[in-house]
């Protein structure tokens, strides 16, 4: 398994503060890049952003880019998606931006019985699964990525009640 170096941009809005600190995201993004890559690809180094944001902002988000003009839990925007030029081993791959809402996450924390902590794992390892391309338009791609969530959380021994 070679060493991949991913580096994680975390940006949060007004007063939105997250219980996961910087390193913890950097950490599961390397740990669950390092799960997805496959071994044979020249590609070691990765860069992403993420916003943590409130209801309002990513309301206005969704229904810029996707006509839903309601709050969301995450939203991912990938670079990957749009002509770019290829990466070169000097540069790490651009893979784009999650933005994910810590009001909603505490919501549906509350809801299912988690922590912040694992919700805000679980939208990120989302975001991150669509930033690479993987979809869900139908309910067997849906239970696709749901099970490749569930076992990024494993990955940074994180629960998951996914089965």
């Amino acid at each position: 398994m070679k060493d991949l170096q991913v580096e994680v941009y975390v940006e949060e809005a007004g007063s939105i503060a997250s219980e996961v600190n910087s390193e913890t995201w950097q950490s599961w993004f390397t740990r669950w890049l390092t799960e997805l890559e496959p071994i044979e690809s020249p590609i070691d180094a990765y860069e992403l952003g993420l916003r943590l944001t409130d209801d309002r902002e990513i309301q206005a988000l969704n229904a810029r880019y996707r006509q839903k003009d309601q709050p969301t839990d995450v939203l991912a925007f990938a670079a990957l998606e749009v002509d770019a030029p290829s990466p070169s081993e000097e540069e790490p791959l651009y893979l784009g931006d999650i933005v994910i809402s810590i009001e909603t996450a505490i919501g549906q924390a509350k809801a299912q019985g988690y922590s912040l902590e694992q919700e805000l794992a679980w939208l990120a390892a989302h975001g991150l699964l669509h930033l690479l391309g993987w979809d869900h338009p139908d309910d067997e791609q849906l239970e696709q990525m749901l099970r490749q969530q569930a076992v990024l959380l494993q990955t940074v021994g994180m629960p998951t009640a996914y089965d």
